[in-house]
């Protein structure tokens, strides 16, 4: 069973920084695109950013492009999402996954597992 286990969240103030991290297990994602998402009280969930196993192609939702940066450690089966000049809107649950292609991750498709726990993420003053 595909499971995926998101960290790192926390609170912190506009501006600032913090850096996800999701550990998958249950299969050998040596092929797999990952992807971050996140879902703010009372909206849906939505696509954040996503990586190729290569790292050759990334994708990022407008609103977090120039600020977040997504990056992996195949060996770990692990996916970072660093996130910078964080805004209030940015608060949300945070969440990953993965998919065979990296543009099944954009439009939340064909999802390789279910979701996690995900990590709270909260931008306040």
């Amino acid at each position: 069973q595909v499971q995926f286990v998101e960290s790192g969240g926390g609170l912190v103030q506009p501006g600032g920084s913090l850096r996800l991290s999701c550990a998958a297990s249950g299969r050998t994602f040596s092929s797999d695109a990952m992807g971050w998402f996140r879902q703010a009280p009372g909206k849906e969930r939505e696509f954040v950013a996503a990586i190729t196993w290569s790292g050759g192609s990334i994708y990022y939702a407008d609103s977090v492009k120039g600020r977040f940066t997504i990056s992996r450690d195949n060996a770990k089966n692990t996916v970072y999402l660093q996130m910078n000049s964080l805004k209030p809107e940015d608060t949300a649950v945070y969440y990953c996954n993965a998919a065979a292609r990296i543009s099944s991750l954009a439009i939340m498709r064909n999802l390789l597992g279910s979701w996690g726990q995900g990590t709270q993420v909260t931008v306040s003053s």
